[in-house]
């Protein structure tokens, strides 16, 4: 084991990749001047001449080239620079890179990652706090991940890269900075797979990225008050492992779901859905939700603490159920 940042885990995993596969490159804004808005590639330029490459201020262009780069071949890592700027090329995403393999009738294959940060961080305001996962969990054709912490941000990229089907690889701002043990070697996790941090058995907490934080955090606070939770780090958003989530359902008999993105129609509203349809006998409370409010992000630090999901909240919640 070693002791990296979230970021550090990153660039080992595209370091490891675009070694393992000469098809492996990297596109997007001031990742080659600058090695990115994080640092998150930062020295890959000189380790890999002419495979990291800068493009013009335009997220059509990028994630257009990626896509055309995939089907002739190659297999790109896009970069989006913030995850909000997905709005500007939604029409490459959701009509291009998700489409493509099922309208060729699966001859042509599109193994294309596109890398967005997302989430809230210092005052980034309503154009750059955004947590906008949920979009995409309606679009058939991609693949959706967003790890938590160092081990996981390594092994689902290099799980992403491999994969012949668009990923979007959602990396939490906060927790680039953030530490963690690693393990030597190569290290993979499968796309698609949960997985249980935490065994309990009075209620279950379901979470990813940097919602985790809150889903440990009340699960801490609760076990001194003598109340068991199982903790369950999706990982994948979609597709979600909806096994895990149920037999965990079955087991504890409570659901509690906490994202950082806005609550209405997020992945905890199709969750929620699911484990009513399919595990309602199983419930012995409602099942609760956590999320940002439905507003935009505000500037002023008040205003962005007011939409930031606490541990507290969730335990609070989870109290109640019983």
């Amino acid at each position: 084991m070693k002791n990296i940042t979230f970021s550090q885990a990153t660039l080992e995993a595209m370091a490891e990749e675009m070694e393992r596969d000469p098809k492996v490159f990297v596109m997007g804004e001031d990742i080659a001047r600058q090695g990115g808005i994080f640092g998150q590639f930062k020295g890959l330029p000189a380790q890999f001449p002419g495979r990291v490459l800068d493009t013009p201020i335009s997220e059509t262009a990028i994630v257009g080239g990626a896509v055309g780069a995939a089907l002739a071949g190659m297999r790109p890592v896009a970069d989006m620079h913030f995850a909000d700027f997905f709005g500007v090329c939604m029409d490459e995403v959701f009509n291009q890179m998700a489409k493509v393999r099922y309208m060729f009738g699966g001859q042509a294959t599109v193994p294309l990652v596109v890398r967005a940060p997302d989430g809230m961080i210092n005052q980034a305001a309503a154009q750059h706090s955004q947590a906008v996962e949920s979009w995409f969990m309606h679009i058939p054709g991609i693949k959706v991940v967003a790890p938590s912490n160092p081990a996981d941000a390594k092994a689902l990229l290099k799980s992403a890269i491999r994969d012949d089907n668009p990923v979007i690889y959602f990396e939490n701002k906060v927790l680039y900075k953030e530490s963690g043990p690693v393990p030597e070697g190569e290290l993979l996790w499968p796309i698609g797979k949960a997985k249980v941090v935490r065994e309990g058995k009075d209620c279950t907490i379901v979470s990813y990225s940097i919602g985790m934080k809150n889903a440990l955090g009340a699960a801490q606070m609760l076990e001194k008050e003598g109340i068991s939770c199982e903790v369950i780090d999706l990982m994948t958003i979609s597709p979600w492992d909806k096994e895990t989530v149920l037999n965990s359902v079955k087991k504890t008999h409570r659901l509690a779901i906490c994202h950082e993105a806005v609550k209405q129609g997020g992945v905890g509203a199709e969750i929620a859905a699911v484990v009513a349809e399919e595990a309602m006998l199983y419930l012995d409370a409602p099942i609760r939700r956590y999320g940002a409010p439905f507003v935009p992000i505000g500037f002023a630090p008040t205003l962005e603490k007011q939409c930031r999901v606490y541990p507290e909240q969730v335990a609070d919640g989870i109290r109640a159920m019983f």
